[in-house]
């Protein structure tokens, strides 16, 4: 009898997980690149989280992605943890290894940073104050990766200001928390304005954030991309700033997992973005 190689198994685990668009992207990146592999939609209950994980290795899985609501319990499952994903609080790519320990990591600041390099090659982070909405863990996430590349203040405003205050503890004194009557006022001179919250994204509440300080010289992202053109951005855009939509956060961060999984380092390119969108 032939002995066959065992086909690497990767997908993604949340709860809901219909709605993801990271099948169609791996998927895409597998047929590409000519490799035997599958990556599947894993709707999984925080009840059951600890024994999925457990047995996905012995499935044939080499590794998953993690998304809402599991992203920080999944550092306490972990046995290994990056120190970006500590100090985010938070992974979302998982490497099961040979010797049976599970990985985590966190790629979302570094998607963040590669979507803005890629699509505003003239963003200058040190150039000025970030703006950033919201505190949950793409905030976390975001403001790790504005702190790394330079960023001389982040003021950041969210909805409940206690959570704000939680990450302005975590990550120090050049966080500076505004409440959210104040979102629209902390935008003056801001050279990097983010959007973190779920504002504005098919299904919930309208971003209404006033943007009348806004300097034409902004670079704005929302890291909603269902609309793709969220209101910030074509308020924005109107302002003569430049904008980037949260799409290319999406498939940066999960370049750096495929890699790790299915042994190619994929590129993120005007092919991908459209396979990817024609979903």
């Amino acid at each position: 009898m032939t002995e066959h190689m065992r086909i690497p198994l990767a997908g993604v685990i949340g709860s809901p997980i219909a709605h993801s668009r990271s099948p169609a992207l791996h998927g895409y990146w597998l047929k590409r690149y000519g490799l035997k592999g599958h990556y599947i939609p894993m709707d999984v209950a925080q009840a059951d989280l600890r024994e999925v994980l457990a047995a996905m290795p012995r499935m044939g899985f080499v590794g998953c992605n993690v998304t809402i609501p599991h992203k920080e319990t999944v550092i306490a499952l972990a046995d290994i943890v990056t120190d970006r994903a500590a100090l985010i609080g938070a992974a979302n790519t998982l490497i099961f290894r040979k010797d049976g320990k599970i990985h985590a990591d966190n790629t979302d600041g570094a998607g963040f940073s590669a979507n803005l390099r890629q699509n505003a090659p003239d963003w200058q982070p040190q150039a000025g104050p970030a703006v950033v909405w919201g505190a949950g863990g793409a905030a976390r996430a975001v403001i790790a990766a504005l702190i790394e590349v330079g960023v001389p203040e982040i003021r950041l405003s969210n909805r409940s200001r206690a959570r704000a205050d939680a990450l302005r503890s975590d990550f120090g004194a050049k966080v500076q928390v505004f409440d959210w009557v104040q979102a629209g006022n902390i935008l003056e001179d801001a050279t990097t304005v983010v959007n973190t919250t779920s504002l504005g994204m098919i299904g919930k509440p309208d971003f209404r954030v006033p943007l009348d300080a806004l300097s034409p010289k902004a670079v704005v992202t929302d890291l909603v991309y269902t609309p793709l053109r969220t209101r910030l951005l074509a308020e924005a855009e109107a302002a003569g700033c430049r904008t980037v939509d949260g799409l290319g956060m999406l498939l940066h961060q999960a370049a750096p997992g495929f890699e790790r999984w299915f042994g190619v380092r994929p590129e993120v390119d005007e092919d991908t973005r459209a396979a990817v969108l024609a979903t």
